[in-house]
């Protein structure tokens, strides 16, 4: 009813609309510098952010957002004003309409300039079918995860799975095993297609991960956490 799209977004390549990113980017940043170190008091902060970033001067419109949104600036101090006269609705309206129109034009030309450098570096993308074998990248999986000891040493893709779904162009679901626990839907620029290789080259793939216990649950839900000797203990169901 209000317009809103939903726009999703995958782990590990959070590609939408690179402007969300960059404001994104711009926050951490901000918050990174006012949090404590235990880093539990980042939303006391999000208010004086949000102010912060909408006081700014955006490069592309030449405005800040205060300015482009309601016309003016807001008052930065506590003192009483006079009152004035309102000035005339249509004037008014004129400006900011002007001014939406100029923000409009400078964010396209911004946009496309945005998209002609990030198209330089970009190829064109496989397209793939159900049943293919795919092998993925392991750039952002972490040596818990892969149980090696270093990280340059692992090895740069693993596989091969099967392509169970095609999501988008953009996406595929995968067949993957229970001990590699990431989400199925993976972004088309982590994984290549999977070429049969001669007999002395195939690698044996790695044992499946031992659980170190005689059975394995599922945590339906954690009632409680304590910390205990610098370990976090928790009381799960």
């Amino acid at each position: 009813m209000l317009g809103i799209e939903t726009k999703l977004s995958m782990a590990y390549h959070p590609e939408t609309d690179r402007q969300t990113e960059r404001i994104n980017q711009e926050l951490e940043q901000y918050l990174r510098m006012y949090v404590n170190h235990r880093q539990n008091n980042w939303a006391e902060w999000l208010a004086t952010a949000e102010f912060t970033f909408n006081n700014k001067i955006h490069m592309a419109t030449k405005s800040s957002p205060f300015q482009v949104n309601y016309g003016r600036e807001p008052r930065m101090s506590f003192n009483i004003r006079k009152k004035e006269k309102n000035e005339k609705a249509e004037e008014f309206a004129r400006e900011m309409k002007k001014r939406h129109e100029e923000a409009r034009v400078a964010l396209v030309r911004l946009q496309e300039e945005m998209k002609r450098q990030a198209d330089r570096s970009r190829k064109e993308v496989e397209e793939y079918r159900i049943d293919d074998k795919v092998l993925i990248s392991t750039k952002d999986f972490s040596m818990e995860l892969m149980k090696r000891a270093m990280k340059k040493l692992m090895e740069k893709f693993i596989g091969p799975y099967v392509v169970k779904k095609i999501v988008s162009e953009n996406a595929v679901e995968l067949e993957l095993p229970v001990p590699l626990r990431i989400y199925l839907v993976v972004n088309v620029r982590r994984i290549v297609k999977y070429r049969e290789q001669v007999k002395e080259q195939k690698k044996i793939p790695p044992p499946l991960v031992e659980v170190a216990s005689e059975k394995e649950y599922e945590v339906e839900e954690i009632f409680d956490r304590q910390e205990r000797r610098g370990k976090m203990k928790y009381l799960v169901k």
